[in-house]
This record gives structure tokens, C-alpha cells and sequence, in this order.
């Protein structure tokens, strides 16, 4: 039930992509939309006549700027595409518009998995061992993941992460990561120390960057609502009401894991996760990963979530290249061979 019968004309301007793209092939995405919405939309060239309801009409203006957003970085646009920015804005809306068609219904189950919308789609998990993953976030405070490369460990908890910020569940994002050498020397990169320190935290810049415009992203780290620091940086904080993920926590001593675990505060999360297969510290000094295996094994509010080679999602060499690996060492890893599982 719509709340206005008020009726509006208003005209959209496609501009930085071409309207057939943004139109669909026979105007199908148009067709989509008018459905949907109970619109009218009139195309001649690059402008769009939309007719109908004063809320709909204003709703999908504002879908029609989105979506040539995503088809200009794209350089395409898919029916899928479509379909699923109209479900974002009926669920963000739903007292505006009459419930979806069975076609929209038909997807409700897929998209029930979707953790975050961005503008190039959205992010959701794509394997057994990453559903179990999401599932353990949602249900405990801290979660250890252990994994090989490739199977989206860091991508998944920082999508979680921004998901929980734009849902108001936290105040703030921390992402931590030891500064730890790997064949190179940070004496032997040029520039200060925090030119010598950012090649470390650049992996998880690129993950925010793919989940939230740059001006927000800037915005928001120039006022610390997120941060991306050196896990040393965390030593003698208290961290409330914040989402906190530690990456390649391998390469954390024990020490340094303890003061990670500690610093947790009042309404925050944590995250850590890593491969015991790629230690870079010193053979003198253990991993913290590896040692909480056992110390909070049997610790109510901590989930361990193990994966495998199955859940790896990067290109398939991956998978090949990590197995002959484990093949050539005689190193194949048990905890990681097995289905990914959960130890609560």
C-alpha cells in the first residue's frame, strides 16, 4: 500500500554511460524498474521521463543514480545488477511499496547471506567454511580463524566489520596487523617510518576501499571511527564498542596476542585470523596463533573456525599452488585438510 496518491513527473539525465547500457538490452532494466515501482518510465536519448507516485518517483531517481554509478565503474551493468540495488531500496523502504513480485521473492533466500551492499554488488559468502565463519562472528565475541591464503578470512571479517559500523552496532573499526619481516628488511625501504610501515596495513586499505567510497573512507580515518594500525599501536588501549580484527595473527608472539585478547572493551568484537603455514617470525619466538589453539580452547564466547584448500576463492591457481606446496614439504596440515569446522 503506497502512502501518497500524489502524483509527480520528474527527469533523469543519463550522463557518464551510455543509456543502452543503463536502459538494459530492449529496455529490460527499465521494464524491471516500472514493475517494481508501479512507475512509468519514458525514454528519449539520454533522458528518462518518470511518472507515477510522488515516493517512487523520488525512490527511483535516486536508484537510477546508483545504478549508472555502478555501470560507469563497471563498464556494464546485469540484470542481477538491477535486481538487487531494487531489493536494497524496498528493504530500506518497505512501508513506500507493495511487497516484491515472486520473482524478487525467489532471490530473498540468496540475498538473507548477504552481509554488505556496496556499489559494485554485494559481498556474501561463497563457501561452506565462510558461512560457518559468518555464523561464528554473529554468534560470539571472538572468533579464530585459521586458513591457507585465498580463502577470504580478511575480506569477510572487514566486510562484517563495515556492515556492524553502517548499522550502528559499533563506534569504530580497528584493523591490526604485526609489522613483521618476510625476506625484506624495513631498514631497507625508502622513506620515514610510517612510509616503511604502510606496505604492512596496504592489504587492508584495499579491502575498505573495494566496500566504501573513498571520501567516507578518508572521512572516516582522519576521525578515527576507522583505523588501520600496527598491532604494537594497540598496547595500553581499551577498546569499547568497536569491531577489531587482527590480521596475519601468525605472525603475533605470544606476548603480543595477549595484549591483542586484552584490549577488548564493553559492546566490541574481535576477529583474528591468519595461516600457520606462513610464519615470518624468528625461529627463536613462537606463534601466538598457533598457542591459543590451546589456551582458550574451551573458553564460552570463542569460536575457532578452521578452512581448507575447498574454501579458497581467488583465482584457481591458488589452490593448486597451496596443495603442491603442502605435496612437496610432506607438510599437509590435518586441522586444514579437514572440512572447515567450528569448536565452540
Amino acid at each position: 500500500m503506497q502512502k501518497s496518491s500524489e502524483q509527480k513527473e520528474a527527469t533523469f539525465t543519463v550522463d557518464k554511460v551510455s543509456p543502452i547500457i543503463l536502459y538494459g538490452v530492449a529496455d529490460r532494466h527499465l521494464k524491471m524498474i516500472e514493475r517494481y515501482f508501479s512507475v512509468q518510465l519514458i525514454a528519449r536519448g539520454n533522458e528518462l521521463k518518470i511518472r507515477g507516485d510522488a515516493a517512487p518517483v523520488e525512490t527511483v531517481e535516486n536508484l537510477l543514480s546508483e545504478l549508472t554509478f555502478m555501470a560507469n565503474r563497471n563498464n556494464q551493468l546485469s540484470q542481477e545488477d538491477v535486481e538487487t540495488l531494487i531489493h536494497v531500496v524496498k528493504a530500506e523502504r518497505p512501508d513506500d511499496f507493495g511487497a516484491a513480485d515472486g520473482q524478487l521473492q525467489g532471490r530473498s533466500g540468496e540475498l538473507d547471506e548477504v552481509i554488505l551492499f556496496t556499489r559494485d554488488g554485494y559481498i556474501k559468502p561463497r563457501t561452506a567454511g565462510q558461512k560457518r565463519l559468518i555464523e561464528a562472528i554473529k554468534a560470539n565475541d571472538l572468533v579464530v580463524v585459521i586458513g591457507p591464503a585465498g580463502t577470504g578470512k580478511t575480506f569477510l571479517a572487514v566486510a562484517f566489520a563495515v556492515a556492524a559500523l553502517k548499522e550502528k552496532r559499533v563506534r569504530k573499526i580497528i584493523l591490526a596487523r604485526p609489522a613483521v619481516e618476510a625476506g625484506e628488511s624495513l631498514g631497507f625501504l625508502p622513506g620515514d617510518y610510517r612510509d616503511k610501515i604502510d606496505p604492512y596495513l596496504r592489504p587492508l586499505y584495499d579491502s575498505l576501499e573495494s566496500m566504501l567510497p573513498r571520501d567516507l573512507l578518508k572521512k572516516y580515518t582522519e576521525q578515527g571511527i576507522i583505523e588501520v594500525i600496527p598491532l604494537a599501536y594497540m598496547r595500553g588501549r581499551t577498546l569499547d564498542n568497536a569491531f577489531v580484527i587482527l590480521d596475519e595473527a601468525q605472525n603475533a608472539t605470544p606476548s603480543q596476542m595477549k595484549m591483542f585478547l586484552t584490549r577488548l572493551g564493553a559492546n566490541s568484537c574481535a576477529v583474528v585470523n591468519g595461516d600457520i603455514t606462513q610464519i615470518d617470525l624468528p625461529s627463536r619466538e613462537g606463534s601466538g596463533l598457533t598457542e591459543i589453539q590451546a589456551v582458550l580452547r574451551n573458553i564460552d564466547g570463542i569460536s575457532f573456525i578452521r578452512f581448507n584448500k575447498g574454501d579458497v576463492v581467488r583465482h584457481r591457481l591458488v589452490r593448486d599452488i597451496i596443495q603442491a606446496y603442502d605435496k612437496f614439504h610432506g607438510q599437509d596440515d590435518p586441522a586444514q585438510e579437514t572440512a572447515a569446522e567450528s569448536d565452540q
